[in-house]
């Protein structure tokens, strides 16, 4: 599986605390193995994100991303709730 990072995705991330970003590298190589792995807590979207997923890094932050195919994933963005906005 590739992974494709919007602008967005690269812009917030490096704005992100170093401890926060470490956090965030684990969870992306767990979710490389298992997209839907029990600690990430995947879920489904809903209202202006409708048909975008999301996955945790902890209590506050999350990753939203697409399938773009079976085969390409692209992480649109990364934070807290307001990402959901």
């Amino acid at each position: 599986m590739n992974i494709d990072y919007s602008p967005e995705f690269v812009r917030r991330f490096k704005k992100l605390p170093s401890d926060l970003k470490l956090k965030a590298l684990e969870k992306e190589k767990i979710f490389r193995k298992n997209n839907y792995d029990p600690s990430l807590r995947t879920h489904k979207l809903s209202g202006k994100l409708l048909g975008r997923l999301a996955f945790w890094i902890d209590y506050e932050n999350r990753i939203i991303f697409s399938k773009i195919n079976s085969k390409l994933i692209r992480f649109l963005s990364v934070g807290g709730h307001d990402i959901y906005k």
